[in-house]
């Protein structure tokens, strides 16, 4: 089976002209270029970004999703590439409601009418991964509407399959390409592996969905569904069904009298929250996955792919956006050196200068005239002027900024997004940094520390007792250090002593 996906894979790389696109820089293009004169059913007119993304339509849901990693990825790819590959969706027919039927029966050892009270064989939504069907619980667990999701059917085995398809090819550009060693095709297809897998099991993603409901509890900006955890299954997931309105239908939105220019807003704010309050983002915010409630505020959907930062992260990140909303490119510059993410012989003059010269031409300019895509690459060219280290853990940040991005400009074009985010930033730093921070950082380490400070005098007691010969050299400059303090000590002390009688002799 694997040689036929193969074959299938070469014969619709050779149809879009991939095979041209990989090697057309190689010693061997003119060979390609012979190649591809004697095969006259190629139509190879339409641009080269356009012919990737249909020949990832063509290979199957695993290979759009793949293409849509990319898209955030544009360290690696051209930036035409990645604009075409950020047009990519999930356009996936829904499995049959018989086979939705026996996963659920398959899932709980019982059909789905003795589950629920109502189960909707027809799926209000279907993706690469999995499908969701409307129903009802019974009155003795609650009698909820809810919203029921299944994943495809042998969804780890088709997967398993094309990951291992995937590596291979990836494996050959390394080998073929010069440019494969540079751009890690292999660490990007075990970088979309992993998220890929974890979206496999629904009780990860119910976790997720969860987690972000704590975070968001009372909250008047966001609802996350319940998830009722009785019924949900590593293959079936149940939540609260959330009644509203898609976010892509502005027109709908305006004729209910939503607020645009305030739910853009609130917007920019959640993300924030999020990533600098939580350091747990929903990272898939697509306008599939965002709908608007009644009373104005967003309902989240789909907590398949979530990202999460340190509290480093979010220190590094705070630091940087802030000096960035305030133009302080300086601080920027020495933001990455201090991080370690750039050398530290690296000179804070000339990158700031290189920083100034992406980052000045978008402020004091709405968010229509802004594209973060661009800013982002031009940013990733600076980095890789200066080596600066890309970091795998913030790929998911990105790939949720260029989507924020896109929301925006659906909203509200005239988005002021620095004047939004600079007080909310700069309300989290105060509170990081100053005494509320010291407070907080205290009360989390107060249990640490009753438990620590009686143990004190036993651990000096047997660092001292222990021969250390090792340190050895810095005792001995500490004890001398601490002998000429002393003796400062004495004679300041004198001075003082002298002083006194002195002045009440």
């Amino acid at each position: 089976m694997r040689l036929f996906r193969l074959l299938k894979i070469a014969s619709v790389a050779s149809r879009f002209g991939l095979d041209e696109m990989v090697l057309e820089h190689e010693p061997s293009g003119r060979l390609v270029r012979l190649a591809n004169a004697l095969q006259f059913w190629r139509n190879l007119s339409a641009p080269r970004a356009e012919r990737l993304r249909l020949a990832l339509e063509s290979l199957g849901p695993i290979f759009v999703k793949f293409g849509q990693v990319l898209s955030t990825r544009r360290d690696l790819m051209p930036p035409d590439i990645a604009d075409e590959l950020a047009r990519l969706q999930d356009r996936v027919p829904p499995f049959d409601s018989a086979q939705a039927l026996r996963e659920i029966e398959r899932a709980y050892g019982r059909p789905a009418h003795e589950v629920f009270a109502e189960f909707d064989p027809v799926p209000v939504a279907s993706a690469s991964i999995a499908q969701v069907h409307f129903a009802k619980l019974r009155e003795e667990d609650g009698g909820h509407e809810v919203a029921v999701k299944i994943l495809r059917p042998n969804m780890h085995d088709v997967i398993e399959h094309d990951l291992a398809l995937m590596d291979s090819l990836a494996l050959l550009l390394e080998k073929l390409w010069s440019d494969g060693k540079r751009l890690k095709p292999r660490e990007v297809v075990a970088e979309f592996a992993k998220y890929l897998r974890d979206e496999l099991d629904l009780m990860r993603e119910a976790a997720n969905a969860s987690q972000l409901r704590r975070n968001f509890t009372d909250s008047k900006l966001l609802i996350v569904p319940e998830v009722h955890w009785d019924f949900c299954t590593s293959t079936v997931m149940v939540m609260e069904r959330m009644k509203g309105v898609p976010i892509s239908q502005i027109d709908r939105l305006r004729s209910e009298g939503i607020d645009l220019k305030k739910l853009s807003e609130a917007g920019v704010e959640i993300f924030f929250t999020q990533v600098f309050r939580d350091g747990f983002f929903h990272a898939d915010m697509h306008p599939g996955n965002i709908f608007v409630a009644p009373d104005g505020r967003y309902i989240a959907l789909d907590f398949g792919i979530v990202g999460t930062l340190t509290d480093s992260d979010k220190n590094y990140l705070a630091q940087n956006f802030l000096a960035f909303f305030r133009r302080d490119y300086k601080r920027v510059a020495e933001a990455h050196i201090e991080s370690g993410w750039a050398p530290k012989d690296t000179r804070v003059d000339e990158f700031e200068a290189a920083i100034r010269a992406v980052c000045e031409p978008i402020f004091d300019r709405p968010l229509k005239d802004i594209s973060f895509g661009k800013v982002l690459l031009r940013l990733f060219q600076t980095s890789r002027r200066f080596n600066v280290e890309i970091q795998p853990q913030l790929v998911m940040l990105q790939k949720t900024l260029l989507n924020i991005e896109g929301l925006g400009r659906q909203l509200d074009p005239e988005l002021d997004l620095w004047k939004t985010a600079k007080p909310f930033l700069e309300r989290w730093m105060s509170e990081q940094i100053g005494w509320r921070g010291l407070l907080k950082t205290f009360k989390q380490e107060a249990p640490y520390l009753a438990r620590t400070i009686p143990q004190l005098p036993r651990l000096v007691h047997q660092t001292l007792a222990t021969p250390r010969p090792d340190l050895q050299p810095q005792l001995a400059a500490l004890i001398a250090a601490q002998r000429q303090q002393n003796r400062w000590l004495a004679i300041i002390a004198l001075l003082l002593a002298l002083l006194v009688g002195a002045l009440f002799a």
